[in-house]
């Protein structure tokens, strides 16, 4: 029986004005949302957020992108360069405690809604903004999507081999990752406004962001005075040994488990050698410290390999790990979508979408009182206008109507 994600009511009252499109922004406030606060998605009325990927005149194509950064949310569609509805987001913004924007370098200003603006209208509010490169950066201008911040802040430069070019992480560090680290500051922000009364102004960068992953590769850095090199996964180092992917059976794209052994805790390699059949070594001088293993890192690795080719990664991965030493199967996307303990603890949920159907997504990982949060539908575009323009702003029924006529929603 899957556990039911629950509602959770941690921002309770808390209203978010949305401005944020593609992937980083959205992240953020879909944190918020599952935390329980009221995100309300400002889009354009014709074509919504451009990560909808929607084509006038055309049914969306793709709307599984949307739905995976988009969940728990409302969407209200305002004409932003139309007077009235530049007046209704205004209004919006007097009764909201955050806002959060991450278009294109002087695209806000320019619709009226800097931070001087909206602080005039809301000196409470925390006003978020997210982009690609940070006030004061000689590419501040400058437009930046996932790639370009991994590129820029050093995550590609970390990833592949020494004798290859660099690699893009499959994950998009630059986005999701810049999007929690707002939120985060979202809810310190939050609980000193509750002190104090003032609202804070936060801006992020994503190439900052990914600096901020970066931690470790400047740790060795600072060890070595070089910049960090790559070395892959495939084979351990002179630094580390084992640490590396090994091939298991069948031998597909992604039949792999990675092995690691701790510096801090020698008996890794005493315990691995024992669930891999080779007590004989235990004790031999080519292998018995980290230094020595790393002098010997080939060699390490095929005694491994010669035990994990008879394995399935699966396999691999609980026999080693029940041992009391760290391993980690390959899984592929599908097999993640399909893992059935996934399912069973609410960290994949099965998503109604009233358009889409059915379809899986992963929800807030954290667990409260042993329940992951409860992940509901993006939203259609426009689905809210009336409830949060009633709700919020007391607009009837006839002038939502006529709104829609005068194409201001």
């Amino acid at each position: 029986m899957a556990i039911e994600g629950m509602e959770l009511d941690c921002l309770q009252g808390v209203r978010v004005v949305d401005f944020t499109q593609f992937e980083a922004g959205p992240s953020c406030t879909e944190a918020l949302a599952w935390l329980g606060a009221e995100v309300v998605k400002i889009e354009n009325p014709k074509t919504g957020d451009p990560g909808r990927r929607l084509r006038p005149g055309h049914p969306d194509d793709d709307p599984w992108y949307f739905h995976q950064f988009n969940a728990n949310k409302k969407s209200l569609t305002l004409n932003l360069k139309a007077p009235r509805g530049l007046e209704i987001v205004k209004e919006l913004l007097k009764k909201a405690d955050v806002t959060v924007e991450n278009m294109a370098p002087g695209t806000i200003e320019r619709l009226g809604l800097g931070y001087n603006v909206v602080k005039e209208l809301n000196p409470g509010i925390i006003y978020c903004q997210v982009k690609g490169f940070g006030e004061g950066s000689p590419y501040e201008k400058n437009l930046a999507f996932d790639m370009i911040a991994q590129a820029a802040g050093g995550p590609i430069s970390v990833t592949g081999y020494g004798d290859r070019p660099p690699v893009k992480p499959g994950p998009s560090f630059g986005d999701t990752g810049t999007g929690m680290l707002m939120a985060i500051s979202i809810l310190a922000a939050l609980r000193q406004r509750d002190r104090t009364g003032k609202g804070r102004r936060l801006q992020v960068a994503m190439q900052d962001a990914m600096v901020h992953y970066m931690r470790v590769p400047f740790s060795r850095t600072q060890q070595s005075g070089k910049p960090q090199l790559r070395d892959g996964s495939s084979r351990s180092s002179t630094a580390l040994a084992p640490s590396a992917l090994y091939p298991c059976k069948p031998g597909g794209p992604n039949d792999y488990v990675y092995v690691f052994t701790s510096r801090a805790n020698p008996e890794h390699w005493t315990r691995l050698l024992k669930v891999i059949g080779r007590e004989d070594l235990i004790g031999d001088p080519r292998y018995d410290t980290g230094p020595a293993r790393g002098q010997h890192a080939a060699e390490v690795d095929e005694i491994i390999a010669a035990w994990t080719r008879q394995h399935t990664k699966q396999e691999a991965m609980k026999i080693i790990g029940e041992a009391g030493v760290p391993a980690g199967a390959v899984y592929d996307t599908l097999e993640l979508i399909n893992d059935p303990s996934l399912a069973e603890r609410g960290i994949m949920q099965d998503v109604e979408h009233p358009t889409t159907g059915h379809y899986k997504m992963p929800a807030w990982p954290v667990r409260f009182d042993g329940a992951p949060a409860k992940v509901k539908p993006s939203p259609l575009l426009g689905q809210h206008n009336t409830e949060v323009l009633g709700q919020w702003l007391g607009i009837g029924a006839d002038e939502v109507a006529a709104l829609r006529t005068e194409g201001i929603i």
